[in-house]
């Protein structure tokens, strides 16, 4: 009971102290980086304390300022002095927990962004027509049970959100078009994150496998505004499951820490090289042509 009083008492003082923002920092390039619990990893180069968690979900802000920056800022960073630029990368949770749901599937981009599209948020969700506004950038992403996926219903319903290719493919053409109204932006999207054996079934793994080289080499249309970035070959190299040396154990698909850093890096090549030569010099993994 003591610790938990001495945690919140903490988290308490924190959010006072929080009520004083800081100016933003005027940049020619504003990236926003929509994750949950997988891309946290990665942005954070490895995992968070329960405290600095919590605080997250407040304020990313604060957080940084508590613990230090996250991996993919300080890479980022470390890109700008180097190459004298001044490109500002911001994490963003999406969806938050709530109203909307901790979900990030095919659906629920479709949902937000196509569906629900418009000047206003839905469901305190930032749309499309918002985030264009600010962000030059948007880099999005599935948690890994999107590859929770299941036989096809006997008729595709775009307006459902049942894991199914049929369902996914419909889902992800409309999110195309979409983005394709907003040519000054460029998307980089994650393929998605995969499980470790024990925690899919082998027909949902190959459907991911399926679902992802269909994104790769049909849905991907050279030479516009969308651009992948392979974190489901990171992970699998080549099988159908996330590689138990790259996962936090055989039974959780999160990445480990050693996975981590080494996706923070890669996801930061592929960034850059999308924003100043339009990915032509790096793989879709991210490494270098």
């Amino acid at each position: 009971m003591k610790t938990k009083l001495a945690f919140f008492g903490g988290l308490l003082i924190i959010l006072q102290l929080s009520s004083c923002k800081q100016k933003e920092i005027e940049s020619d390039m504003n990236i926003i980086y929509l994750h949950h619990s997988t891309g946290g990893l990665i942005w954070q180069g490895g995992s968070l304390s329960l405290f600095n968690r919590a605080v997250r979900k407040i304020s990313p802000d604060l957080a940084q300022r508590i613990s230090g920056k996250a991996r993919l800022k300080a890479l980022m960073d470390k890109y700008n002095e180097e190459n004298n630029k001044n490109y500002n990368i911001k994490e963003m949770t999406f969806p938050k927990a709530s109203p909307y749901g901790w979900r990030n599937y095919p659906y629920d981009y479709y949902n937000i962004w196509v569906k629900n599209a418009g000047p206003e948020p839905y469901m305190e969700e930032p749309t499309l027509e918002i985030l264009t506004r600010l962000y030059q950038v948007v880099i999005f992403k599935h948690c890994f049970p999107v590859s929770n996926i299941k036989e096809d219903a006997e008729v595709a319903d775009i307006n459902s959100d049942y894991k199914s290719l049929a369902n996914y493919k419909l889902q992800y053409n409309a999110l195309k078009d979409k983005l394709h109204e907003f040519p000054n932006t460029k998307f980089i999207l994650f393929t998605g994150a995969a499980q470790v054996k024990n925690s899919v079934t082998e027909d949902e793994a190959l459907r991911t496998r399926d679902f992802f080289e269909w994104v790769i080499n049909e849905w991907d249309t050279p030479d516009d505004n969308i651009f992948l970035w392979d974190l489901y070959n990171l992970e699998t190299e080549g099988g159908l499951y996330l590689k138990e040396e790259y996962a936090k154990s055989s039974v959780d698909s999160h990445p480990n820490k050693e996975f981590a850093l080494k996706a923070s890096e890669l996801i930061l090549n592929r960034i850059t090289d999308v924003i100043e030569n339009n990915g032509k010099k790096t793989k879709l993994t991210g490494e270098m042509i």
